[in-house]
């Protein structure tokens, strides 16, 4: 699994790489890196849901739509993607957050959700 190693998992450990097909990002490089102009703090790398996209539309925005011009090309249930910690946060308290690669997860997500949450929603723990 590729790393970046200036940044750092939710774990301590060198950042794994979240998806690169569709490439995720903030900075569109496949990683969950945050920088600070991601004002969303894109940092959970999560394997996106029918339920949470539904939630994610009714909360206003639209993962599901491509956008071309914007280099998005619309996620399906199964993408790997790096969703806002916030999104992520209010997605487990109405009970359809997605399930989340600790490894690729940014280390900022736990500025807004806790490790106990994130680890009971963990697809990548043996």
């Amino acid at each position: 699994m590729e790393t970046i190693h200036h940044a750092r998992n939710v774990l301590g450990e060198p950042l794994a790489l979240c998806c690169d097909n569709p490439v995720t990002g903030f900075t569109r490089s496949g990683f969950c890196e945050t920088n600070t102009y991601d004002v969303g703090l894109h940092a959970v790398c999560a394997r996106v849901t029918a339920e949470f996209l539904a939630f994610s539309l009714e909360q206003g925005n639209d993962l599901v739509t491509p956008r071309p011009e914007a280099g998005f090309p619309g996620l399906k249930p199964g993408d790997q993607w790096c969703l806002c910690a916030a999104r992520w946060q209010q997605a487990l308290e109405a009970d359809v957050a997605p399930p989340v690669l600790l490894m690729a997860t940014n280390e900022t997500a736990l500025e807004v959700c806790s490790l106990a949450d994130l680890k009971a929603h963990a697809i990548d723990l043996s």
